[in-house]
């Protein structure tokens, strides 16, 4: 089975709160890293691991940027990061999965499910330092979860609906190439 990677350059995680009963919040992470066991062949048989980092929260308001990261809410200074791994437990669809794992925010480890999409493979060039490296093999995932924020992690209000439009492009290091 191929190791696959995160693309931080393409990856997100993205979230969307209800704002004291009258709107949403949407912001993002931008700084996810990780790594997936796939193979197209036998994709029930995939696990994942991600890790998002908590201080790079945005939501284009940076004092209420601050407020997310404080001990109020995420606590980032003790916490500085939201982790998740799993595999895949069912599969409803051809290209649809569910991934059973655990999720920490803020040091507490719950149960999560999320929903995952898969959006297919293909190669696209690839330079590094203005030197062409030949082609690379990237795959597409967008993955979703709701949680109740308080449950998951002692987090003040009711339910954060936690949308990980990961939109993850995910680049398979060749071992050979590449190195570990």
């Amino acid at each position: 089975m191929a190791k696959w990677f995160l693309e931080p350059g393409h990856t997100s995680a993205e979230f969307c709160a209800r704002h004291m009963m009258v709107t949403y919040v949407r912001g993002h992470f931008k700084n996810v890293r990780g790594s997936l066991v796939f193979d197209e062949k036998n994709p029930a048989s995939a696990s994942v691991e991600a890790v998002i980092d908590a201080r790079g929260l945005w939501t284009g308001e940076p004092d209420r940027d601050a407020h997310l990261r404080s001990a109020d809410f995420l606590d980032v200074e003790r916490h500085p990061e939201i982790r998740f791994h799993g595999s895949v437990a069912e599969r409803p669809g051809a290209l649809d999965f569910r991934v059973k794992g655990d999720l920490t925010i803020r040091g507490v480890t719950r149960p999560a499910v999320l929903d995952v999409h898969y959006l297919g493979r293909w190669t696209t060039p690839w330079w590094e330092g203005g030197v062409d490296k030949g082609p690379k093999v990237r795959a597409g995932f967008v993955a979703e979860t709701t949680i109740n924020r308080h449950r998951a992690a002692q987090l003040p209000g009711g339910v954060l609906r936690l949308n990980y439009y990961l939109n993850i492009s995910i680049i398979w290091w060749h071992l050979g190439r590449h190195g570990a």
